[in-house]
């Protein structure tokens, strides 16, 4: 009976090679194409494992597993699709599939999981068909490498496993912890998020762990942080990588310990959050300079999850580009329509900036298009501006020996008031200094600062003076 296989599949083309290459391994291939023919054989038949399509002739694969559990509840089921989102792919893991392979997969990595699958005895037991995922997922893609994404995403929504996100600024790195959280067995719990790098140092431990009232100068009544806020759901700890050494200590502690105290404090507090954590840094040459901690490191990436540049899924851009005209539209926008044209000129772009700047420029044309229809020929101009003009309030450069003329000719031109020259020189100089070094490190206000050689909250500071979005400006380096 363990090397008896039913597969259920009505391409005959994909049957065949599936049959093909099981068969070659010495196991016993049924198949049928319909829910209906696979009941009866079920009826009359026991399989070490079944394989089964999604969209058959006569219903869905996943959603009748429950007929397919009553007659077999140890049997391990692998689940082909080529219906290849995030909702399919939770869907499948919430009918307690032993797998699933989006379509086209890998024919030897699909026998090898067969072999594992069926030498399995984990698969008994698990939980039957579950209510359908509720529409809104916030992840948009089916190209191969959001396939792994999401295989991975559902690996951890049944545990509380620590995940580490990591990936390029702009690549929806908060996306995918606010998927983990809303699938995951913590949904009824709160989301809370975190930017460790936008704290101060000298606050970030008040900030997570809380204080008591007292517990230093400012500190007039009690507060609760983060870790204690996200009792009973989850808590993102975003640009994990800028979080100074000694905070590292305190929260390597609070991971190892399962509890936190808080500043100032002697009552231990027992964690109940599940750790979602992402950075747009490589730690690995961080932690070989000494400034992140392996241990951390470890501790973090439990389960790892890399999310790929939009470069390297430009499969997925028409269909983001899609997506983000339906959002534009639903927030007041005017109602646009993609051509094929134009969403062929945006998949051939570079997209530095990643889904953040795509994002970005869809809602911008969306508010600039002429007609509701948008083809290649009104992307284009759009394009070719943000080519040809400087970012914000960057001048044209100019080459280095004319710098101090440049300054000349300005000074020369510039009317400011009494008492506001230097401010207004100073704004000049600052504001295409500040957008190149956001620009040259992606938006990461703390590299920045490194590579201006300033302290990070005074960037901050001026930043917010001079009305530059960080964010924005690290999506045009």
């Amino acid at each position: 009976m363990k090397r008896r296989i039913l597969l259920v599949e009505d391409d005959a083309s994909i049957a065949l090679v599936i049959t093909a290459a099981l068969e070659a391994e010495g196991y016993d291939v049924t198949r049928c194409a319909s829910i209906a023919d696979r009941d009866a054989v079920l009826a009359e038949k026991q399989f070490g494992l079944m394989l089964t399509d999604v969209v058959l002739t006569d219903g869905d694969g996943m959603e009748t597993l429950g007929r397919v559990r009553e007659a077999a509840p140890t049997m391990p089921v692998i689940i082909l699709s080529a219906q290849n989102t995030l909702d399919t792919a939770v869907r499948a893991s919430d009918t307690g599939a032993f797998e699933y392979f989006p379509k086209p997969f890998d024919l030897d990595e699909l026998v090898r999981t067969v072999q594992q699958a069926i030498g399995s005895s984990e698969s008994a037991g698990l939980d039957d068909v579950a209510d359908d995922v509720a529409p809104g997922l916030p992840l948009v893609g089916r190209s191969q490498a959001m396939q792994t994404v999401y295989r991975m995403i559902t690996r951890v929504l049944r545990n509380d496993l620590t995940v580490l996100i990591l990936g390029e600024s702009g690549t929806g790195k908060e996306l995918v912890a606010e998927a983990i959280h809303q699938l995951g067995k913590r949904s009824a719990g709160p989301f809370i998020a975190v930017n460790t790098a936008a704290i101060p140092g000298d606050l970030i431990e008040s900030e997570l762990f809380g204080h008591e009232k007292g517990a230093f100068t400012g500190a007039v009544t009690r507060r609760i942080g983060k870790f204690e806020q996200a009792r009973g759901g989850t808590l993102f700890l975003d640009e994990i990588g800028d979080m100074p050494l000694e905070a590292q200590t305190r929260l390597l502690r609070a991971l190892q310990s399962g509890r936190i105290r808080r500043v100032g404090g002697t009552e231990e507090i027992t964690l109940d959050c599940r750790i979602v954590a992402a950075t747009n840094r490589d730690l690995e040459p961080m932690i070989a300079a000494g400034t992140f901690r392996e241990d951390l490191y470890y501790r973090l990436a439990v389960v790892p999850i890399s999310l790929p540049p939009l470069r390297e899924r430009s499969d997925d851009i028409e269909a983001l580009a899609r997506h983000f005209l339906v959002r534009a539209a639903g927030e007041g926008l005017p109602r646009r329509q993609l051509t094929a044209a134009g969403a062929a000129l945006l998949s051939r772009q570079p997209w530095r900036g990643n889904v953040r700047e795509l994002r970005n420029f869809v809602y911008r044309l969306a508010l600039l298009a002429r007609d509701e229809v948008i083809d290649a020929g009104a992307i284009e101009p759009l394009l070719a501006q943000d080519r040809a003009q400087p970012q914000p309030g960057l001048a044209a450069p100019v080459p280095a020996a004319d710098f101090a003329e440049a300054l000349s000719s300005w000074l020369a031109e510039e009317q400011p008031g009494e008492g506001e020259l230097y401010s207004a020189a100073l704004a000049a100089f600052e504001r295409p200094l500040f957008l190149h070094a956001l620009a040259v490190t992606g938006g990461n206000q703390l590299r920045a600062a490194r590579l201006l050689g300033i302290n990070r909250n005074t960037l901050r500071k001026r930043l917010s003076e001079l009305a530059i979005d960080p964010d924005e400006a690290g999506s045009r380096g």
